[in-house]
């Protein structure tokens, strides 16, 4: 593999899975909506991009 190899610093992935996962309290459930249906699209599109920060992360470990 050309280049420097890449590392992988768990405190950079622990900061960016941990502010994606703040953003899941930030999501206000519509006042109409009894059940919350509504926010969990949104939540799951959250809980998908925290998964890419770490299968990334396992990923790069796997190629050093």
């Amino acid at each position: 593999m050309p280049g420097p190899p890449r590392t992988v610093d768990p405190e950079t992935i622990r900061s960016d899975v941990d502010s994606l996962l703040a953003r899941l309290g930030d999501l206000e459930q519509d006042p109409n909506d009894q059940h919350g249906a509504g926010v969990i699209p949104h939540k799951a599109h959250i809980l998908e991009q925290a998964h890419e920060v770490l299968v990334q992360a396992l990923a790069s470990v796997d190629r050093v």
